[in-house]
């Protein structure tokens, strides 16, 4: 009985314990610039997952993101810093082609040169 108790105690501390959850982007929703797991009402905090790919803290994306086509190709690559782009970004079109014209260097989501 010492051993079952002791072996529950360890499961529930390491599920406690754990960094984060993983969602995918469907499993959240956005209200008022702010990220949510469905039916919650406090800002989400995890790794996402799927097509979308990346980190939230607080509600808002927060470093390196990925984003794939339905087919399985990148769409788009680069960080986000409280939500917003930043750095440099790359950006593809569907069939793999650099998108020259919405790739380069974001400050705050506006993009500030090539």
């Amino acid at each position: 009985m010492k051993r079952i108790n002791t072996l529950l105690t360890i499961l529930f501390i390491s599920l406690l314990s754990s960094p984060s959850w993983s969602e995918t982007f469907d499993d959240l929703v956005q209200r008022n610039g702010l990220i949510y797991k469905k039916f919650t009402d406090v800002p989400f905090t995890g790794k996402v997952t799927g097509s979308l790919q990346g980190s939230i803290k607080n509600g808002r994306e927060e470093g390196a993101w990925a984003y794939y086509f339905s087919n399985g190709h990148l769409s788009a690559k680069g960080n986000y810093k409280s939500g917003k782009l930043e750095g440099p970004w790359v950006w593809y079109n569907k069939d793999g082609t650099l998108d020259k014209e919405a790739s380069g260097n974001y400050k705050g989501s506006k993009k500030i040169s090539d």
